[in-house]
C-alpha cells in the first residue's frame, strides 16, 4: 500500500471498499518534487501527490517531511502576496433549503416535499422570496457589510426568469427535468434573476450561483451557461463562487453526489461564468471518501482552467465536516481530514496553483487556532463576517457563524502578520490600523463602526 491508498488516519475514507483506479502512486521521489517546488517550478500531478502524501515511498504522514513542505509553501506566499491576513465584511443569505439531490455529504438540504402546500408535517428548512431576501440585505448594508454570499438548494419551483418558466411549463414532462409549478408550494422563491436583482442593492456585492445552481437555472433548454450567467449578470450579479466542486474527478463523485453535475459540467459553468466577465472563485472540499491522489488531480482541473480564464480570485480548501451526513451515518467515514492533512492541503494548493494568487483558510471549517495556523502553511485570507452560515452548522460544524473586525484584527495581529480588510475581489484593500474599535470602511454604507454596534444601535433608540 502507498501512502495515502487507503483510509486516512483517522479513518475518513473507505477507499480500499470503494476499489478507485485513481491512486497515490508515483514515478517520482519526494526529494524531487520539493525540490521543484522550491525552485518555483511548475508541478506534475505526481509532484503535488508526493508532497501531499510526504512521499509515496512510506505509509501515513512523515511529520519532517511535512514540515519542509509548509515551509517551502510558507514562503511561496510570502513572495507571492506578502505578509498580508485578508478578509471581507459579508454576509451568507442562502435563499432555501429545499432539494432533492441527495449529495451524501450535505445535511443542509431539506425534501422539496416538505416545502409543498398540501405537505401535513415538520418541516425544518426555509425558502424566502426576494422580499425577503431584499430585506436582510437592506440591514445587513446598515451594519456596514459590502459582500453577500448566497448559495441554495435546488428547489423545484426555482428557474432563471419567466422565459425560463415558460420554457419548463410547456415541457411534455416537466418532472423529468426537476420543475414543479411555484403554485405546488407554500412559498414561491421566484426565480434565480429575481433573487439577485433583489440582493442587488445600495452598491453591495452579490457573490451567488454555483456551477450546480447554473445547470439548474438551465435545466431543460440548449442555453449555455454563459447564457445564463450574462442573464444573472444583467440583474447584478457580481461573481460566482465555483463551489459545487467538492472533488473534481468522477469516480470520487459518484459516489458523493452521484445526482450533480460531473466534473466538465463544474469546468464548463466555470468558463461560461469568466466567458459572461464574472470573476469566480474555486473550492475543494476533501476528507471522506477520496485519497490524496484525488486531491491533486482536482487542483490539476483547477489550474488547468485558470491557465484558460484567468477569472479565479482565490482557492478555498474545505475540509469536510462529518457529523450528521449521510456519509458517516452510513459508515462510509469515520471523521474528516487529520490535522496534518489539512496542513498539507492548503500547502499543496499554494505551491500546485501557481496561477491563482489567493489561498483562504476557512475558521468556520477549522475554527480559530487552526484557521490561524493554516496562515503559516500557505493561506493568505481568512474568509470574512459570515453573518449566518447555515451549511456547516447543520453538518455538525461548531465554530461559529459570525466574526467582528475586532476578532479579527486580534488573532491575526497574535501572529505577527497585518490585518487587511479586502473587497471581495481584493481589488481594494484597507490595513488596519490602530488600537480599536474597528469596523468595515470598504462598504457603501461602512463608516468603520463595530458590526455589532451597528447592530444594536437601533433597539438603543
Amino acid at each position: 500500500m502507498t501512502a495515502g491508498d487507503g483510509p486516512n488516519e483517522t479513518g475518513a475514507g473507505d477507499e480500499a471498499d470503494l476499489d478507485f483506479e485513481v491512486v497515490p502512486e508515483t514515478d517520482q521521489s519526494f526529494e524531487n518534487a520539493l525540490a521543484k517546488a522550491r525552485a518555483g517550478e511548475r508541478l506534475t500531478v505526481d509532484d503535488g501527490i508526493e508532497l501531499i502524501t510526504t512521499g509515496t515511498d512510506r505509509e501515513g504522514t512523515d511529520h519532517e517531511r511535512k514540515e519542509r513542505v509548509l515551509v517551502a509553501a510558507d514562503r511561496r506566499r510570502r513572495e507571492v502576496v506578502g505578509d498580508d491576513v485578508t478578509f471581507v465584511a459579508n454576509l451568507n443569505n442562502n435563499v432555501t433549503t429545499a432539494c432533492d439531490t441527495g449529495c451524501l455529504f450535505c445535511n443542509f438540504k431539506d425534501a422539496a416535499q416538505r416545502f409543498r402546500a398540501d405537505y401535513d408535517g415538520p418541516n425544518p428548512g426555509f425558502t424566502k422570496t426576494p422580499e425577503q431576501s431584499r430585506r436582510t440585505v437592506e440591514r445587513a448594508l446598515d451594519r456596514g457589510v459590502y459582500e453577500v454570499c448566497s448559495v441554495s438548494g435546488l428547489h423545484p419551483a426555482f428557474v432563471l426568469d419567466a422565459e425560463h418558466r415558460e420554457v419548463l411549463e410547456a415541457h411534455p414532462e416537466p418532472t423529468a427535468v426537476g420543475y414543479e409549478s411555484p403554485a405546488a408550494y407554500e412559498t414561491d422563491p421566484g426565480t434565480y434573476v429575481e433573487q439577485v436583482r433583489a440582493m442587488d442593492v445600495g452598491g453591495v456585492h452579490v457573490h451567488s450561483m454555483t456551477p450546480e445552481e447554473a445547470a439548474h437555472a438551465r435545466r431543460g433548454t440548449d442555453w449555455s451557461y454563459e447564457t445564463a450567467y450574462r442573464r444573472l449578470a444583467e440583474a447584478g450579479l457580481d461573481s460566482a463562487p465555483g463551489t459545487a466542486a467538492e472533488i473534481l474527478v468522477d469516480e470520487v463523485r459518484e459516489v458523493i453526489c452521484p445526482n450533480k453535475i460531473g466534473t466538465q459540467g463544474w469546468v464548463d459553468a466555470m468558463e461560461g461564468a469568466a466567458a459572461a466577465g464574472l470573476d469566480t472563485t474555486a473550492t475543494i472540499m476533501y476528507g471522506h471518501v477520496e485519497n490524496a491522489a484525488h486531491r491533486v488531480h482536482h487542483l490539476d482541473v483547477v489550474r488547468e482552467l485558470q491557465d484558460r480564464t484567468g477569472a479565479i480570485t482565490e482557492f478555498v480548501p474545505l475540509s469536510f465536516v462529518h457529523e450528521n451526513t449521510p456519509l458517516y451515518d452510513r459508515g462510509l467515514v469515520a471523521g474528516g481530514a487529520t490535522d496534518a492533512e489539512d496542513e498539507l492541503m492548503i500547502a499543496v494548493s499554494r505551491l500546485y496553483l501557481d496561477n491563482v494568487e489567493h489561498v483562504q483558510s476557512s475558521w468556520v471549517k477549522f475554527g480559530d487556532e487552526r484557521g490561524l495556523k493554516m496562515l503559516s502553511c500557505g493561506a493568505d485570507d481568512l474568509m470574512g463576517t459570515v453573518l449566518s452560515e447555515e451549511i456547516t452548522k447543520r453538518a455538525g460544524g461548531d465554530h461559529g457563524e459570525f466574526r467582528s473586525f475586532d476578532e479579527y484584527v486580534e488573532m491575526v495581529r497574535a501572529i505577527g502578520r497585518r490585518p487587511v480588510e479586502r473587497s471581495t475581489d481584493y481589488r481594494q484593500r484597507r490595513p488596519i490600523e490602530g488600537d480599536g474599535p474597528h469596523g468595515p470602511a470598504l462598504g457603501p454604507r461602512a463608516d468603520g463602526t463595530p458590526l455589532v454596534e451597528r447592530d444594536r444601535a437601533p433597539a438603543d433608540d
